[in-house]
């Protein structure tokens, strides 16, 4: 078996309850708060909690454009679906950009932060990603490569939908009753 070496260097998080570890996790809590200009992340299943929430708040302060891919009407777990929605006003309410991808399944797991450094990997951004699974990144900081992976991020967006308060708002009871629903299995799933 041959093996050649790339040009470009990568650091691999690894995270696993079994070591105790919750690497990716922390990978993307110290991502976010070195955010200076811009923060690109696509990930299906988003599924923020409050201390997310306030911190994406907390960015979105200092000026960060943030702009969130997630799966739309084409999604294989309805759970996640849910609970990502319940949590969208609070979200564009601090001026979170959120995007729903329309095609097919999204299920890239990316995220990109000033145009100088990205991670692709399977984290998806819920607490049972950061603590519970086994999960494994690949964090780049490379500028042609982040430039590929950001011309790829926006070239995906031009086939989503923007989601935007009002519309959130007029969502209806039903859509609220399966998010109430799905609310009460967030922490098992």
């Amino acid at each position: 078996e041959s093996h050649s070496e790339g040009k470009v260097e990568v650091q691999t998080i690894l995270s696993s309850p079994i070591t105790g570890t919750g690497a990716a996790g922390t990978m993307y809590m110290v991502a976010l708060q070195s955010a200076r200009r811009e923060l690109l992340i696509a990930n299906p299943y988003f599924i923020p909690d409050q201390r997310l929430i306030a911190m994406l708040a907390r960015v979105r302060k200092r000026g960060v454009q943030i702009q969130l891919m997630v799966a739309g009407p084409h999604n294989d777990t309805w759970w996640a679906r849910q609970n990502s929605i319940r949590h969208y006003g609070a979200l564009i309410e601090v001026g979170v950009e959120i995007y729903e991808y329309q095609p097919t399944m999204l299920h890239q797991k990316t995220m990109i932060v000033d145009a100088m450094w990205a991670t692709v990997g399977t984290t998806n951004f819920d607490n049972r990603s950061f603590a519970l699974n086994e999960e494994t990144n690949v964090c780049i900081h490379d500028a042609e490569l982040v430039a590929s992976l950001r011309q790829t991020f926006y070239s995906d967006l031009q086939d989503c939908k923007r989601l935007d308060l009002a519309e959130w708002k007029l969502r209806g009871m039903v859509q609220q009753a399966k998010e109430w629903c799905a609310s009460l299995v967030e922490d098992q799933m």
